[in-house]
C-alpha cells in the first residue's frame, strides 16, 4: 500500500466525513475499519436537534452544535452533489410535548433556560401542539415547537458519504487500527489486525465508542470514551402515511418519521459497557414511551431492532485536535451529537490536517483537557 497523508481510524459518520473533507483538499487519505458505515452511525435516528437537546452546564457544546447546523444545508448540498445521492437531509422541525402534569412543569424549566440562551422556541398548550400533530395522544399537556430543529436519514448520510469518499480517492482497508506506530514521540505508521503496517505521519482516532481500545498510545493520550448503549426500534406504515411530520420528542423517548414513512423510535440510554443485546426490556420500555406520546404507533409494524454504543466522554463533549504526541489526532467522544457535528468536525479536522493550524470553534474541546485524568473505557473492556 502506498503511504498515505493520513490514516482515519474508524468509518463512522465522523471518520467517514473527515475522509472526504481532507481528500478534497488534496491529502492521500486511508479510512480503516472492518465495518464501515455501521456501527453507532447506522443506530442513530439523525436528529439535527441542538435546541431541542440542549443540556445544563453544556453551554459550550451549544455553540459548536448551532454552528454545525448552521452548517448543515450547504453541507449536505456539497454531499449531494459530490456523491450523486440524496443524503436526505429533511426541514421538518421538532415538536417536545409532555404526557402529564410532571412533564409540563419540566418543560416549563427547560424552556426558561432556552429563553435565557436566546434560542428560537415557542412554548404550546396541549390543544396547540395536538391542533398541530393530531396524532399526538390527547392527554397532551403542552409542549415546546422549535421549527428549526431537523432531521436526516442517517443512513442515506452514510452511504453518501461512502461514494464521496470514492470519488475522492479515499482508499478504505477492512480492517481495525490496532496500534498506533510512534517513533521519538511522533506517529511513524498504524499497525492493523491483520498485521500490515500503513506508514503515515498523522493518524486520526475517530473509533468511536473504541477509540480508546487502539494500542501503541501513552497513558495521558488515550481519549476517555466510554460505549453509552442506546437501543432503538425501526417500525413502518403505509408508504405514504405520514403519522407525524415533525420529529416529537418526550422525557423519555422520541419518534422521527423520515418522508418515506419509516419510523424510528428510541432511545434508552444505558451503562452497559460493550454490551449490543438488544433486550426484552429495552423494547417494552421505548414502546410504552412511544404510546404515550402517539397511540397510532401501535398499529404499525415492528421491523428492525438496533444497539448503537455512544461514544460517551467525562463531559459530554468531544475530543477535536491535537495531541501531544506529534502527529495523533482525536476525533471522538461525540456522545449523542455525532451526526449532527459532522459537518464542523469535519471541516475543522480537515482544516488542521491541511494547515496545521486548528479553527478557534474547537479549541475548548481540545483532547488536552484530559490529560491528567484516568482512562475509562467502560465495562465488559
Amino acid at each position: 500500500m502506498i503511504a498515505p497523508d493520513v490514516v482515519v481510524a474508524g468509518g463512522g459518520v465522523i471518520g467517514l466525513a473527515i475522509a472526504w473533507q481532507a481528500a478534497a483538499r488534496g491529502l492521500s487519505v486511508v479510512v480503516a475499519d472492518p465495518h464501515s458505515a455501521r456501527g453507532a452511525s447506522w443506530a442513530a435516528a439523525g436528529m439535527l436537534a441542538p435546541v431541542t437537546e440542549v443540556h445544563y452546564g453544556e453551554e459550550r457544546l451549544l455553540e459548536l452544535n448551532l454552528e454545525s447546523h448552521e452548517r448543515y444545508p450547504e453541507w449536505a448540498g456539497e454531499l449531494n452533489e459530490a456523491s450523486g445521492r440524496d443524503c436526505g437531509y429533511a426541514e421538518t422541525g421538532t415538536l417536545m410535548v409532555a404526557r402529564d402534569a410532571d412533564d409540563n412543569r419540566a418543560l416549563n424549566q427547560l424552556f426558561d433556560f432556552q429563553q435565557r440562551l436566546g434560542l428560537e422556541v415557542e412554548r404550546l398548550r396541549g390543544r396547540e401542539c395536538r391542533q398541530l400533530e393530531p396524532a399526538l395522544a390527547p392527554s397532551t399537556r403542552g409542549g415546546i415547537l422549535v421549527r428549526r430543529d431537523h432531521q436526516i436519514d442517517n443512513r442515506a448520510l452514510l452511504a453518501a458519504l461512502l461514494t464521496a469518499c470514492e470519488r475522492a480517492g479515499v482508499h478504505a482497508v477492512n480492517e481495525r487500527v490496532a496500534r498506533v506506530d510512534l517513533a521519538d514521540g511522533r506517529v511513524v505508521g498504524a499497525s492493523l489486525d491483520d498485521g500490515e503496517r500503513v506508514s503515515c505521519r498523522t493518524v486520526v482516532v475517530a473509533a468511536g465508542a473504541h477509540s480508546a481500545r487502539i494500542e501503541g498510545l501513552p497513558p495521558e493520550v488515550v481519549p476517555p470514551v466510554r460505549p453509552v448503549k442506546g437501543q432503538l426500534l425501526h417500525l413502518r406504515g403505509a408508504p405514504k402515511e405520514r403519522l407525524v411530520p415533525r420529529t416529537i420528542r418526550g422525557l423519555d423517548a422520541y419518534i422521527v418519521v423520515r418522508p418515506d414513512g419509516r419510523v424510528v423510535l428510541g432511545a434508552t440510554v444505558e451503562e452497559q459497557g460493550f454490551d449490543e443485546r438488544v433486550t426484552a426490556g429495552g423494547v417494552q420500555e421505548l414502546l410504552q414511551a412511544g404510546f404515550e406520546l402517539v397511540p397510532g404507533i401501535a398499529e404499525l409494524e415492528l421491523v428492525e431492532t438496533s444497539v448503537g454504543l455512544r461514544p460517551g466522554s467525562p463531559d459530554n463533549a468531544p475530543m477535536l485536535g491535537e495531541t501531544s504526541v506529534g502527529g495523533l489526532v482525536l476525533a471522538t467522544g461525540h456522545y449523542r451529537n455525532g451526526i449532527l457535528l459532522a459537518p464542523v468536525t469535519a471541516w475543522a479536522i480537515a482544516e488542521l490536517l491541511s494547515t496545521g493550524e486548528a479553527p478557534e470553534i474547537i479549541t475548548p474541546f481540545s483532547p488536552r483537557r484530559f490529560s491528567n485524568r484516568r482512562v475509562v473505557t467502560g465495562a465488559g473492556s
